[in-house]
């Protein structure tokens, strides 16, 4: 998978350290992969289409267009792609309007990195506005950067958002940690060669080389985040 945006330049091995922590949103940070789901179910039961369990392994962690493009070809439901999207964010803001459950750990992880100074990125497929939103629970200050699958012309499970965060904050994609909790994201932050960590929310990820797989961001620390840079030197 070949991106457009060029890679920080290589640190040496005595040089290499952790540089920065880039953490996906929905599923990693917050419990909202439910609130996507009945966000789809709901709007299309009211098209008149029941969505069925199956696929909802298929949309998780996908950016808008692609869920929506998908839900669309298996439904066949006579509704344009802008408007479904349209739908599917509004319905999901209204959701999240009433508060958003943080992931096990997330908020002590939060705090750690801050305390540790560690610069973090906030970097999810999810539009802009629903970002915003949610960075009402979890504290803009906590992030020195966010990028929104809306902000890029490619998202996940491209490279280019890790890639970007990467250039934006000044550090080498080897030299930082990300955190995912889908295939899609995975992907995407391993194209970027970024260290990843899984932790699964909806589909099992399997463990592969430079992936390390955790069941909670209760596993996840700032030691254990250096670690992988360390040892994968």
């Amino acid at each position: 998978m070949t991106s457009s945006i060029p890679a920080v330049g290589t640190r040496t091995a005595e040089a290499a350290t952790l540089q920065a922590v880039f953490l996906d949103l929905d599923g990693t940070l917050v419990d909202t992969e439910g609130f996507w789901w009945e966000a789809e179910a709901e709007v299309f039961a009211e098209l008149g289409h029941i969505l069925d369990d199956s696929h909802r392994e298929v949309v998780v962690g996908g950016p808008m267009t692609r869920s929506a493009g998908y839900l669309l070809e298996v439904t066949g439901a006579g509704i344009g792609l802008a408007e479904l999207s349209a739908l599917l964010n509004a319905r999901f803001l209204a959701r999240i309007g009433r508060g958003v459950p943080l992931m096990p750990g997330a908020r002590r992880l939060l705090a750690e990195l801050a305390a540790h100074e560690v610069p973090t990125a906030l970097v999810s497929a999810s539009h802009r506005s629903i970002i915003d939103e949610m960075l009402h629970s979890l504290g803009p200050e906590h992030f020195r950067l966010t990028l929104a699958g809306d902000d890029l012309k490619r998202t996940k499970p491209h490279p280019d958002p890790y890639l970007t965060a990467a250039m934006r904050l000044g550090v080498d994609p080897a030299c930082c940690a990300v955190v995912e909790d889908t295939m899609t994201g995975v992907t995407s932050g391993e194209a970027a060669g970024c260290r990843v960590v899984a932790v699964p929310s909806v589909t099992p990820i399997p463990p592969a080389a430079g992936r390390t797989v955790r069941s909670s961001l209760e596993e996840v620390d700032v030691p254990f985040l250096r670690s992988l840079i360390t040892e994968s030197r």
